[in-house]
């Protein structure tokens, strides 16, 4: 056993934002240990700011000058008193050189040794050393500026992953098919990993369509001892980012995870790991093949934490600490089984696209557990990850986990931005999930529904309730004869309209007030008896033909942002009198999101067909291609590259080709 002193932490920096900030925070807390926060101009007022005891700020915008300067976030680290520096994931977790300027200022990383991070960093070269550790490798090429694209993508074999060597979340990651295609995929895999990692090595992979992607997670201490805490898996993703993990793997055989734990344990020891960490693996039936080792922290750990009980956070700091692990492999066992979501500010329906904006509503269900890095009021920044948070279920068996995730998504108030999460609830729902045929193209295989369409009766309860809890709100802002009971009449008077708009449906109803004080609404042919039970701010308790429902409802403008029994809906509320339409632009191609052009494709007075490639744009670490709709000719270029463009700004004007 190694001669290791224990060390006790007193301060942690965490140089990282948002959830995982506020996740480290919260155990450190819990252990008498002081938080310290680092911060962009745009966290400012973030949550995971305020959580800390002290913050300092980064003064810049981007990542690049913010979480990723290292300069900065040392000065951070000597000006706070920190004693101990936790990277979080992302950004500077996976960076050597970091890593090794803390612990030169005699600061504690938390995290695994600089010399295993140095080795993982570079996907290829861990790629070797697992070889020659007889773990089972994909076929591999690296691509520098005199490798022949062609031949080398020919030699692994279609379909090729082009893949980032330094970093991941799915930066730098582009599927190739064919030949064409394979040019532009290199140059924006190298772009893209530029940007995120500093480092644009990029290499070519064997894709495998369909398989499963199951990590094994482990944790070292200093003193030579590791374990595993079996598997997750993290099948459904997109655009190569997961975004439901779960732990156990409903397809992992017990002599599988036996096998895969021992090649886990293999890759630990042979780097001599300490700290939490996590060896990623392809797995097709009873084969598996090495990915990458990631050495740090991952987003999915809940899911480890809640079916062993282990605070992994916990485990991290005692073991920079010095601490001995202090169990062993037979301590462990599984615990039931645990489900996470990601729910990201993006549109399902427009490709997944990001969709930055504010956050009007954030108020997450009691039945799960929620990490989150946001609150009503909160950016989503175009400049960083758009995660919203992650939503953790944990049960005795798979199909409860999946229930109950499912139902605690549904019962999340998330109002504002455009989101992933009704995609979460049908793709848990979904038959093909239930039974566990969760691959890597589970996406484009199952397709479940991107966005949610509510029944013909529920967007009626709806309406009913936005109805009578807007004619409360007007009756309380009453200056006049406010002892008059609302909807009172002293005669014979037409029924009180009102009409709402929710995407291509059109809700137009009626309603009188009885002496009773009832209400009876009218829509077509069907009338409803209604009983106002309860009206507060923020919510009406209702009777709607003897079927009793709360609503939380908020007014904004004429949309009216509603919550019952199924979950979220906005809906407008049309005006009583026609508005003349405003003059729609036509002919421009506008950006679908703030973002900085990377690069113009087109000049004026090209021609272009349908798919041609216009212009790049950069935003929340991603690139997004914008693509010409239609074969035209190109009147005007309103953009350069460089430019930082808002969304809605007008990029390229496009003349279609007549039919």
């Amino acid at each position: 056993m190694a001669d290791v002193k224990i060390k006790p932490i007193q301060r942690i920096l965490v140089a990282n934002r948002g959830e995982i900030a506020r996740r480290v925070f919260r155990t450190a807390s819990d252990m008498g240990i002081a938080t310290v926060a680092v911060y962009a101009d745009g966290d400012a007022d973030a949550p995971f700011v305020r959580d800390a005891d002290v913050a300092i700020a980064l003064n810049g915008t981007t990542s690049a000058q913010t979480y990723l300067d290292i300069a900065k976030v040392l000065e951070a680290c000597k000006a706070s008193g920190a004693d101990a520096v936790h990277p979080g994931y992302g950004f500077l977790s996976e960076n050597a050189q970091f890593a090794e300027a803390v612990q030169a200022m005699g600061v504690t990383w938390i995290g695994p040794p600089v010399e295993a991070i140095k080795q993982m960093g570079d996907k290829l070269a861990a790629k070797a050393l697992m070889t020659a550790a007889n773990v089972p490798t994909l076929p591999a090429t690296e691509v520098t500026g005199d490798t022949d694209l062609e031949a080398a993508a020919k030699e692994i074999g279609y379909p090729v992953l082009v893949k980032a060597s330094a970093g991941g979340g799915g930066r730098g990651m582009r599927i190739v098919d064919s030949p064409d295609g394979l040019a532009d995929a290199v140059s924006g895999a190298r772009r893209e990993a530029g940007a995120s990692f500093g480092d644009d090595t990029i290499f070519f992979e064997r894709w495998l369509t369909s398989s499963r992607h199951v990590e094994m997670q482990i944790m070292g201490d200093l003193h030579g001892e590791a374990v595993h805490m079996f598997e997750r898996e993290c099948s459904i993703q997109r655009r190569h980012q997961k975004i439901i993990e779960e732990a156990p793997s409903s397809a992992i055989s017990q002599d599988l995870r036996n096998r895969m734990g021992e090649a886990a344990l293999a890759a630990a020891r042979q780097l001599g790991y300490a700290s939490a960490g996590t060896v990623e693996f392809l797995v097709s039936g009873d084969e598996f093949w090495f990915l990458e080792v990631n050495t740090r922290l991952q987003v999915e750990h809940p899911v480890t934490e809640e079916i062993t009980g282990i605070d992994l956070v916990r485990e991290q700091i005692r073991i920079a600490e010095g601490e001995p692990l202090g169990y062993t492999q037979e301590d462990l066992s599984i615990n039931g089984h645990s489900i996470e979501a990601r729910v990201y500010a993006e549109n399902p329906a427009n490709n997944f696209l990001p969709s930055p904006g504010t956050i009007d509503v954030w108020e997450p269900s009691s039945r799960v557990r929620v990490d989150s890095g946001v609150e009503s009021g909160s950016e989503v920044s175009v400049y960083f990850d758009p995660l919203i948070a992650k939503v953790i279920s944990h049960a005795p068996t798979r199909r409860e986990a999946a229930a109950k995730l499912a139902r605690g998504l549904e019962t999340t108030q998330l109002h504002g931005i455009s989101n992933n999460r009704d995609f979460l609830v049908a793709t848990l729902r979904t038959p093909e999930f239930l039974n566990g045929d969760t691959t890597t193209d589970f996406i484009e295989r199952v397709n479940p529904p991107r966005t949610r369409q509510p029944s013909k009766a529920e967007l009626i309860n709806t309406t009913i309730a936005a109805s009578l809890f807007a004619q409360q709100q007007r009756r309380e802002s009453a200056r006049v004869l406010t002892y008059i009971q609302s909807g009172w009449r002293n005669s014979l008077m037409p029924p009180e309209r009102v009409s709402f708009q929710y995407d291509d449906n059109r809700i137009d109803l009626e309603y009188r007030a009885k002496r009773e004080g009832s209400f009876v609404f009218m829509h077509g042919d069907d009338n409803y008896v209604v009983v106002v039970r309860q009206v507060a701010a923020d919510s009406i308790d209702i009777v709607i033909n003897d079927q009793r429902m709360k609503f939380h409802i908020r007014g904004n403008g004429s949309m009216w942002q509603t919550h019952g029994p199924a979950g979220d809906i906005q809906i407008e509320e049309l005006p009583r009198f026609v508005i003349p339409d405003e003059a729609e632009l036509a002919g421009g191609l506008i950006a679908p999101m703030p973002g900085k052009v990377l690069a113009t494709e087109v000049s004026e007075g090209d021609q272009v067909e349908a798919g041609d490639l216009l212009v790049i744009l950069e935003a929340m670490k991603m690139e997004h291609r914008i693509v010409a709709p239609a074969a035209g000719t190109i009147t005007k270029v309103h953009i350069e590259v460089g430019e930082q463009v808002e969304k809605d700004v007008v990029l390229v004007d496009l003349q279609e080709a007549e039919t």
